[in-house]
C-alpha cells in the first residue's frame, strides 16, 4: 500500500528484506518524524514518550572517551549504540540507520552536519618478548612478513597501512573483534597491532613496547556527523560528544 501511494518500489523482496534507495529515503523520513514526535512529547511532559537515538561509534572511541560522554544524556534519551569501524559509520547515516555517527569521513553526508572532533593516534605495539623474537632489528619487511599480526575485523586497515609502507604481506593474521580483547591480545603476545595512545595510559614497557619510529604511527581524524534535523536530545548528544572529544583527542 505504501509503495502504491509513493509510486515506486520501496523494498527488495530478498531474504532478509532490504530497502531500495527510495525505501531508505522513506525510512529515514519516518525515523525523523518519530524523533521529532518523541522529543515534542517529552517536552510536553509525557514521561511515556522517551526519545530513542541510534548512534554509530567506532570501538576504540566507545571504550575510551565516547561512552563516558553519553552518561550525561542517558536520563533524557534512550541510546542505542551501533559499533562499527570509523570508515563505515557514515554509510549508516546515508541509509538512515543512525541519527549520528563518529566517523573518519570529513565531507558531510547529505542531510547532515559535520564537525571535526580531533585525532586518535595509533602506534604499532607488541609484547616485549614478542618484539625481541620477531623484531630484533626493528620494523623491516622480512620481519613484518614473518611476524603474526592482530587485526580487529575485516574493516580494520590500520595494520595494513604500516605493512604497505614496508611493502610487506603477513603470513599469519589473527582477528580479535573486541577493543579490549584486541589490546589484551597484543599485550599477551598473540601478535603485534596498532593500539591507540588513549588505551595505554597505564601500560609500561613490561606490557608492550612501541615498534618502529615516529614515521610508523597512524593518525585517524574523527568527525561528528548528525542529521541536520534539530531536536533537543540530538543536539544534547552532539554537544556531550564534542565536549568529551575536546579533552581526550589530539587537536
Amino acid at each position: 500500500a505504501l509503495e502504491r501511494s509513493v509510486g515506486t518500489v520501496l523494498l527488495q523482496r530478498t531474504r532478509p528484506v532490504r530497502a531500495t534507495e527510495a525505501g531508505g529515503m522513506v525510512l529515514r523520513l519516518a525515523r525523523e518524524l518519530e524523533l521529532l514526535t518523541r522529543d515534542a512529547a517529552a517536552e510536553l511532559g509525557r514521561e511515556d514518550e522517551v526519545p530513542v537515538l541510534r548512534i554509530a561509534v567506532n570501538a576504540d572511541s566507545l571504550v575510551t572517551w565516547a561512552l563516558p560522554a553519553l552518561v550525561e544524556v542517558s536520563e533524557v534519551a534512550g541510546i542505542q549504540l551501533v559499533r562499527e569501524d570509523q570508515d563505515i559509520t557514515a554509510d549508516l547515516l546515508r541509509s538512515g540507520d543512525v541519527v549520528g555517527a563518529v566517523t573518519s569521513e570529513a565531507s558531510a553526508v547529505q542531510g547532515c552536519t559535520v564537525e571535526r572532533l580531533g585525532t586518535m593516534t595509533y602506534r604499532p605495539r607488541a609484547a616485549p618478548a614478542f618484539a625481541a623474537r620477531w623484531f630484533p632489528d626493528g620494523l623491516a619487511a622480512a620481519a613484518l612478513e614473518s611476524a603474526p599480526v592482530v587485526v580487529f575485523d575485516e574493516h580494520d586497515t590500520l595494520q595494513h597501512q604500516v605493512l604497505q609502507r614496508y611493502r610487506a604481506v603477513p603470513r599469519r593474521v589473527h582477528v580479535v573483534p573486541a577493543s579490549d580483547g584486541f589490546n589484551e591480545a597484543v599485550r599477551l603476545g598473540l601478535g603485534w597491532g596498532m593500539v591507540p595512545d588513549l588505551q595505554v595510559p597505564g601500560w609500561t614497557e613490561a606490557d608492550a613496547v612501541v615498534l618502529g619510529d615516529a614515521r610508523d604511527h597512524v593518525d585517524v581524524p574523527l568527525y561528528w556527523q548528525q542529521w541536520a534535523l534539530r531536536t533537543p536530545t540530538l543536539d544534547a548528544v552532539g554537544s556531550a560528544l564534542r565536549r568529551a572529544a575536546r579533552t581526550s583527542l589530539v587537536h
